[in-house]
């Protein structure tokens, strides 16, 4: 029995479907998608000024990775991976995935199962309400241990450690560095994102 082909693309921003529908259907090309509460959402395509804050980040974890080979396992983009959070509905692309062990052996649920240690957006104006707002509690549940929000319009990073099932709340502003117990020895330089994003 065939099944009917789903297919999403800009003009579906605010059409409601079920994450099983959306981790299924085909993308248009040129875009990106969440599914935020059921509602897929259109992400803006990213600016230049975004991208050089994720690639400054990631340059910093890169960096990590080579001096202390084994400890990160995969950097992953918005493009290179996906969360699926069944209990909300919810299906995200972050900016950055830090994965320190490998995916589960068994692929049919990968990304609903391969849980990131760390997760980072890099706030823009169109994502504001999501990083801050829903994104915290989607990334609680599914088992993220650390959640940073690094926001150049207030140049400051706001870095949520999971403690006995919730967040505990720090926030980071320039000269100040964070060290993060998930990696030891990382020291992670926000001033340097904000000084890319011209901030």
């Amino acid at each position: 029995m065939s099944t009917t082909e789903l297919k999403i693309g800009p003009d579906d921003n605010g059409r409601a479907m079920s994450l099983d529908d959306f981790d299924r259907a085909e993308a248009e090309e040129g875009f990106l998608y969440e599914l935020s509460r059921g509602v897929i959402a259109v992400v803006d395509a990213p600016q230049p000024r975004h991208l050089a804050q994720v690639d400054t980040t990631r340059e910093q974890f890169s960096a990590y990775r080579h001096a202390h080979p084994g400890r990160i396992f995969r950097i992953a983009g918005g493009a290179e991976c996906k969360i699926l959070i069944a209990e909300l509905n919810s299906g995200r692309h972050p900016d950055l995935a830090i994965y320190k062990s490998p995916p589960p052996e068994t692929e049919d649920d990968l990304w609903s199962e391969w849980i990131p240690e760390i997760v980072i957006e890099v706030v823009s104006p169109s994502s504001r309400h999501r990083d801050y707002h829903e994104k915290p509690e989607e990334y609680l549940r599914f088992g993220v241990l650390e959640y940073w929000i690094i926001d150049a319009d207030k140049r400051e990073m706001l870095v949520l450690k999971r403690s006995r099932g919730r967040w505990v709340n720090y926030v980071v502003r320039p000269p100040d560095v964070f060290q993060t117990r998930l990696l030891p020895g990382m020291t992670f330089d926000c001033g340097a994102v904000f000084a890319q994003a011209g901030a």
